[in-house]
């Protein structure tokens, strides 16, 4: 396997891995905002009220997009043992 060869499986790790996750923290940090400029507008300093929330958005994101993400971690990992069947590692 050529150095090429490993940083381009790297670059494509690093896509697929950002392209899982980064639904869940786009949910994450949208959901953390708005409670943020409501906690402000509101004076309220309560830990629940910006913990709760954003788990429930996040879980919220990952059982609706779970099949999606499956299926490109899936896709990736076919992809790596094909290049590594087909170059020889």
């Amino acid at each position: 396997m050529t150095q090429q060869m490993v940083l381009f499986m790297a670059r494509r790790m690093l896509i697929t891995g950002l392209m899982v996750v980064g639904p869940l923290l786009l949910a994450g940090l949208v959901v953390g905002l708005t409670v943020a400029v409501f906690q402000a507008v509101t004076s309220i300093r309560e830990m629940t009220l910006t913990m709760i929330p954003k788990i429930l958005a996040v879980v919220g994101v990952l059982l609706w997009l779970l099949p999606w993400m499956l299926k490109v971690v899936v896709s990736y990992t076919t992809n790596v043992l094909q290049w590594m069947r087909f170059y020889g590692a």
